[in-house]
């Protein structure tokens, strides 16, 4: 595992708490060059007096009709503020969609022919470790970034840093995304529970018999036999989140796997205290057979693992059920509101496991990444355009309807742990009445909570507990809504509903994993799925796991326990 410098650590503890060690030590490398190339102490958000150009990577969808007509991902509302507040010209060296962004990567890391900097994840962050592709950021966190984003960073318990830095040197800027973006939650069609007197499946059994209402009794009243019961993954789509990719894992089945305390892709403590890979166990098993009898019924998308869009059915009003994070409004449901503004689509924590409890898995805190090339002669500039975004509800005063933050060039979200239930409360406080934005002015990290206090009455009607769809005015303001629902709706099971998170004992890569883990995986995957599809039996699980293990996953299990011992 990364062998950390204590020399280098108490280096950086001493500038964070001080502010200015750096300065005062003869061994302190030279301070990357400054805003204004001049001896002033270096400026998170000053603007260069001459164009500075940068090439990244960004990943695009070629269906995607978000932009206005004129805008391109090279020139939009936010390529244009960067340049107005940093003389900042954005080039992409490439873009790509999904699973082929993945492709691209990997292809300019063996090419060694890298953008100026581009957004990674975990292990493409090792494998530029490896490769010495890019350059030692120590000093440019040090110097150029924020203290809001220094402070969301630290408050992670040093888990952020950790797993950037190697061999003492920070090697990219760690996104910190909130809790709740690791937790998946059922969103599911309330009107259509509503017309066929149904109520939220608390059970697996539950969950079935509410699936196959949503096939076989026309709740969208057309007629048809033409509604899906649960929505699965895309091809390319992940069947669960891992402890490589813990986060916002869309229309895979995280909660039913969890309704089975089966935690897939997750390291777990074993019966004699062992790291064990939650895959290879007895619960995954016995997921892997429920989720396999509700596709032999038909009551999930029989189109699962080959359909290019999970989210058409759902936009089209032709799905009743799918597993994703708080943030679904910013996905599918805000296009699926504008065609249907019936569709009341509502989250919950569920389903239960037999002991009647949620039991998500939990995610780490950084699983995106900042890196930039080798020798690019401004290393600070990645570092000023995500401070840039985060100044002031940088943001929030760009229109999502006009190209959702996406677009923004190697945004990397910077978030508080409890930013969604925290946000939550303090909305129900103000709606209710007991607080105002003045109660919440010395809470600047929740960066976009005075734009959340300004807009919620405009977009949110009364009843103010009730968050049926009725209750609220969309069009009002589509953009304030978008976010609103997706907080108070997708919030809401996460601030009230008590649940226990399960987490992976490791969140990085071991060493053997860099050459056997691709395999090992793709192994998983394709088997897992051959199961749930009827390709193959059940009893192919068995065999799976005697593969796994001779195929590496024994070795690699030796090794987490060392790293874990360490």
């Amino acid at each position: 595992m990364k062998n950390k410098s204590k020399t280098l650590t108490l280096l950086l503890a001493c500038f964070l708490v001080l502010g200015a060690c750096s300065n005062t030590t003869d061994n302190t490398p030279a301070a990357p060059e400054k805003s204004a190339e001049s001896s002033e102490p270096a400026d998170p958000f000053g603007r260069y007096e001459e164009p500075v150009q940068i090439s990244i990577s960004i990943e695009i969808d070629p269906t995607d009709n978000e932009l206005p007509p004129g805008d391109t991902p090279l020139d939009n509302q936010y390529t244009r503020q960067i340049k107005e507040a940093l003389n900042v010209d954005v080039d992409h060296q490439f873009a790509a969609s999904g699973q082929n962004l993945r492709q691209r990567i990997s292809l300019a890391i063996a090419s060694n022919d890298l953008p100026d900097a581009m957004v990674v994840n975990a292990v493409e962050l090792r494998q530029l470790v490896e490769a010495d592709q890019i350059a030692d950021l120590t000093e440019v966190y040090e110097q150029y970034a924020s203290p809001d984003i220094k402070t969301i960073i630290e408050n992670t318990n040093g888990a952020a840093l950790d797993a950037v830095t190697f061999d003492g040197k920070i090697m990219a800027l760690p996104g910190v995304q909130a809790n709740a973006d690791g937790i998946h939650l059922l969103w599911i069609r309330q009107d259509w529970l509503d017309k066929l007197n149904l109520e939220p499946p608390t059970t697996m059994a539950e969950l079935e018999d509410v699936a196959r209402a949503f096939v076989e009794d026309d709740p969208d009243g057309n007629g048809q036999r033409d509604t899906i019961g649960i929505t699965g993954p895309e091809s390319g789509g992940k069947l669960y989140a891992n402890f490589l990719e813990s986060k916002n894992n869309l229309y895979g089945f995280d909660a039913i796997f969890s309704a089975h305390d089966s935690f897939p892709g997750y390291w777990l403590e074993g019966e004699d205290g062992s790291p064990v890979y939650g895959s290879i166990l007895p619960e995954t098993r016995e997921a892997l057979a429920s989720l396999r009898d509700l596709y032999s019924k038909g009551l999930i998308d029989p189109e699962m693992g080959v359909r290019n869009k999970a989210d058409e059915p759902i936009i089209a009003g032709k799905s009743g059920m799918f597993f994703a994070p708080w943030w679904m409004a910013y996905g599918p449901l805000t296009n699926a509101v504008k065609n249907d503004p019936e569709a009341n689509w509502q989250a919950y924590a569920l389903p239960l496991n037999q002991n009647g409890e949620f039991r998500p898995h939990a995610a780490t805190p950084s699983t995106e990444f900042v890196v930039v090339r080798k020798d690019y002669e401004h290393p600070e500039v990645p570092m000023k355009l995500l401070n840039n975004l985060f100044k002031n509800e940088q943001e929030n005063t760009f229109d999502p309807s006009k190209g959702g933050p996406g677009y923004y060039p190697l945004r990397v979200v910077y978030a508080p742990s409890d930013e969604i239930e925290f946000t939550v409360k303090a909305l129900r406080d103000v709606l209710a009445g007991n607080k105002t934005a003045e109660d919440f002015a010395n809470d600047k990290a929740y960066k976009l909570l005075p734009s959340d206090i300004a807009s919620i009455k405009t977009i949110k009607n009364e009843p103010y507990d009730s968050m049926d769809l009725s209750t609220w005015n969309p069009e009002a303001n589509w953009g304030a809504w978008t976010r609103a629902y997706s907080i108070m709706v997708g919030g809401r099971p996460l601030v009230d509903t008590e649940f226990e998170e399960v987490s992976s004992l490791l969140y990085e890569q071991t060493p053997l994993m860099e050459s056997r883990w691709v395999n090992l995986r793709k192994l998983e995957d394709e088997t897992f799925l051959r199961i749930i599809m009827g390709a193959a039996p059940l009893e192919t699980f068995d065999s799976f796991v005697e593969n796994w293990k001779r195929q590496g996953g024994d070795q690699i299990t030796q090794e987490v326990k060392e790293a874990l011992a360490q």
